[in-house]
C-alpha cells in the first residue's frame, strides 16, 4: 500500500516543483525584480514582505535580486517610528539576505523627514520613481504584489 501511494504522489510533487525559465537563475545571471511600494497601509506592506520571503523560497541562494523602492507614504515604512513595529522586524531581516530598500528624498524633503530618523542600512535616492524607471531599463522586473 505504501509503494501504491508513493507511487501516486510521484506525479503531483514533480508538479510542486518551480520549474525556472531559461536562461536559468544563477549567482552569474540573477532574477531581478523591483518593488515599488508607495503605501503605509500595514496590511498591504506585510502582503508585500510576505510575498518577498515566499520569492526567496522558492529561488536558489543568490539567484534573485530584490530591491523594493519606496515614494509617497511608502518612505514612512522605513522610519524608525513605523506604526507597524512587526514590519521594521521583517524588514531588516529581509536586508539581512540582501533584499535592497530604498527611500525616495524627495518624498523625505517634502515631509521634512532627515536621513537620522530612518532604519539602519536602507539606500536613498533623489526620486524613487526615476529609481523604478532605471531598474526597469537594467533588466529588473517590476512587479507590485498588491
Amino acid at each position: 500500500m505504501r509503494k501504491i501511494f508513493l507511487l501516486m504522489m510521484i506525479p503531483i510533487l514533480s508538479f510542486a516543483q518551480m520549474q525556472f525559465a531559461d536562461p536559468q537563475p544563477t549567482f552569474d545571471n540573477p532574477r531581478k525584480w523591483v518593488i515599488k511600494l508607495r503605501t503605509d497601509d500595514p496590511v498591504t506592506v506585510n502582503h508585500l514582505l510576505s510575498s518577498i520571503y515566499n520569492v526567496l523560497a522558492e529561488y536558489p541562494s543568490e539567484a534573485i535580486n530584490i530591491t523594493v523602492v519606496t515614494y509617497a507614504s511608502g518612505v514612512r515604512v522605513l522610519r524608525k517610528d513605523y506604526v507597524n513595529t512587526v514590519a521594521t522586524t521583517r524588514i531588516n531581516s529581509l536586508m539581512q539576505y540582501d533584499v535592497e530598500f530604498i527611500a525616495c528624498e524627495n518624498t523625505m524633503d517634502t515631509m521634512k523627514w532627515k536621513h537620522d530618523e530612518f532604519i539602519d542600512d536602507i539606500s536613498y535616492v533623489k526620486a524613487g520613481i526615476v529609481e523604478i524607471i532605471e531598474k526597469v531599463t537594467d533588466g529588473y522586473i517590476e512587479v507590485t504584489p498588491y
